[in-house]
C-alpha cells in the first residue's frame, strides 16, 4: 500500500490532520506524526526536519498543510532522496508582501468585533504564559472561522503549544530573512503540487509565482469556493479529495 505522510499546521497546533488521515486511510497507509513540543533548546526548522527524518518512510509521498507544507519543502530540500512527491495544501507564506495580503484578508473577514477579540487573545497570550496554550487554541478557532468557507464540521481539537509556535515560526522567518528559503527549494526535483482554495486568505497565486521561481515543476490547482480547510468545507471537500487521491496514486 502507498505510504503517505501528513504534516499538520501551526506550528504548534499538534494533530490537526487527524480528520484527513482517517479519510485517506482506506486507500493509503497514512502516517500523521506529531511534531516536537517546546522544551530545552529553542525549536528550529532543522530540528523538525531531523525529527521527521526519524519517522518518515523512504520514498514517501508527503502532504503538508499550512505550516506543514512549509516543513514538507524544508524536508525535501535536505532529504531529496527520501521523497517521492509533495502536495502543499494552503501553504504558508514566504515574504512580507504575502503576509500583508493574508492579514488584510483575515482582518476584513473578522470584522471589528473579531479583530478586537484577536487582539485581546494575543495580549492574553503575551501576558499570561501559563494559559498561553489554551488561549492559542481559542485564537485558532476564531481564525479558522475567518479562513474557511462553509465548514461541514468543525476541526477537531488539537494540542496547542504556544512556545513551540513562537520558536519555530521565528526560525522560519529567520531562514527567509537570510535568503535561505525559498531559494534552497531549487534542490527539490520531485513533483510538487499546490492545492489552494480561491478564498483562502493565504494568497495562492502570489505564493505560486514566488515558489515557481525555484520549483519549475510546481503544479497549481485552485479550488473554487474554498478556504484554508478544504477537506472540511462543503464546496471543496469532494474535488479536493479526488484531486489529492489522484496525485498520491500517480
Amino acid at each position: 500500500m502507498i505510504e503517505v505522510v501528513l504534516l499538520h499546521g501551526g506550528p504548534g497546533a499538534i494533530g490537526g490532520m487527524g480528520q484527513l488521515a482517517r479519510e485517506l486511510s482506506d486507500d493509503f497507509h497514512v502516517l500523521a506524526p506529531k511534531q516536537r513540543r517546546a522544551g530545552g533548546k529553542p525549536l528550529t526548522v532543522a530540528r523538525h526536519v531531523a525529527d521527521l527524518a526519524q519517522v518518515a518512510p523512504p520514498d514517501a509521498r508527503i502532504v503538508g498543510w499550512s505550516w506543514g507544507a512549509m516543513l514538507a519543502l524544508s524536508f525535501a530540500t535536505r532529504h531529496p532522496e527520501r521523497v517521492r512527491s509533495l502536495a502543499l495544501v494552503g501553504c504558508g507564506t514566504y515574504d512580507e508582501n504575502s503576509r500583508a495580503s493574508y492579514h488584510r484578508a483575515v482582518d476584513a473577514r473578522l470584522g471589528p468585533a473579531g479583530r478586537r477579540r484577536v487582539e485581546e487573545l494575543r495580549r492574553q497570550m503575551a501576558g499570561d504564559p501559563a494559559s498561553a496554550d489554551r488561549t492559542m487554541a481559542e485564537l485558532g478557532l476564531l481564525l479558522t472561522s475567518a479562513q474557511s468557507v462553509e465548514l461541514i464540521e468543525p476541526p477537531e481539537p488539537v494540542e496547542c503549544d504556544a512556545r513551540a509556535h513562537d520558536e519555530t515560526w521565528l526560525d522560519a522567518l529567520r531562514l527567509q530573512r537570510e535568503g535561505v528559503e525559498p531559494a534552497a527549494f531549487a534542490a527539490i526535483r520531485v513533483p510538487v503540487l499546490m492545492l489552494h482554495g480561491d478564498s483562502d486568505p493565504h494568497p495562492g497565486p502570489l505564493m505560486h509565482d514566488q515558489l515557481r521561481r525555484h520549483l519549475p515543476q510546481l503544479e497549481y490547482l485552485e479550488l473554487p469556493r474554498c478556504g484554508h480547510l478544504p477537506w472540511l468545507e462543503r464546496h471543496a471537500r469532494e474535488p479536493f479529495l479526488r484531486a489529492l487521491r489522484e496525485w498520491l496514486s500517480r
